[in-house]
């Protein structure tokens, strides 16, 4: 196993097909700044195509608090503050969160299966790093929270999309609108969460998953996620087609075997 610290409080470790990603302020449980989207950004530009499964975490006992309070001042100066963002042209600001996103994005990148393992809070970026990724498994005590417009603002780190494709439009609207925090219980309901466990547990269930999706074979599974990643956006007939597309790959592959 190798274990690389990258700019802005992530640390990324690696064993065989399996990459983590660990959010690693516990003493500021595990706040986020443009330096750890920054980060973010680049672990998924590196990215092999070796790797498999990405698990992502929070070191402690909070898997993220959301935006650092640094962040929050209204000085222009305060880099990367909402300040800051504020004073520029309107397409500088969105290029510049344009730039954040692609932190969270590649998480649904071909070729991988990214999972989030929820402990404690997982507040606005927070919450929208555990949605960017494809599976979640949080423990009894987590919750996740969007209280952007409370605070005046909007999701802006893909949240929006990924809550809406999991839990439909009304229950998206209603959590996204009000900021209401989201319990491990109604996530197992809603789909959100893959599983729900005591605390102890985590770690253990994360590998017992993380174990389920490296077992078939790497063609097979990569082939599988992006016709289930399409099926939520395609129509019937561009599903049925993307399907066909997906299969005669795998079966010249076999084939070819």
């Amino acid at each position: 196993m190798t274990a690389v610290d990258t700019d802005g409080w992530v640390r990324t470790s690696r064993d065989g097909a399996v990459l983590t990603v660990t959010l690693d302020r516990p003493d500021h449980l595990n706040a986020q700044t443009p330096a750890t989207w920054t980060a973010l950004r680049a672990v998924g530009d590196s990215l092999g195509d070796d790797v498999r499964v990405v698990v992502v975490r929070g070191n402690g006992r909070s898997f993220s608090a959301g935006l650092d309070r640094s962040l929050f001042s209204a000085d222009p100066s305060t880099a990367g503050g909402l300040g800051q963002l504020g004073s520029m042209p309107a397409e500088s600001a969105q290029e510049r969160i344009r730039e954040y996103q692609a932190g969270f994005r590649w998480l649904r990148s071909p070729g991988i299966v990214s999972v989030a393992a929820v402990q404690g809070h997982a507040i606005g970026a927070g919450a929208q790093l555990a949605l960017a990724c494809d599976l979640r498994v949080m423990t009894e005590d987590a919750s996740l929270r969007l209280p952007e417009a409370t605070l005046g603002l909007v999701p802006d780190l893909t949240g929006t999309s990924n809550l809406a494709e999991l839990v439909g439009y009304a229950r998206a609207m209603e959590v996204c609108v009000t900021g209401r925090p989201v319990t491990a219980a109604e996530a197992l309901t809603w789909g959100v969460a893959n599983a729900v466990v005591p605390a102890g547990d985590l770690d253990g269930a994360v590998a017992t998953l993380v174990a389920a999706l490296t077992a078939p074979p790497a063609g097979a599974v990569r082939e599988t996620a992006a016709l289930v990643r399409s099926a939520v956006r395609n129509t019937p007939e561009a599903q049925d087609a993307a399907e066909r597309a997906a299969q005669a790959r795998r079966l010249a592959e076999l084939a070819a075997r």
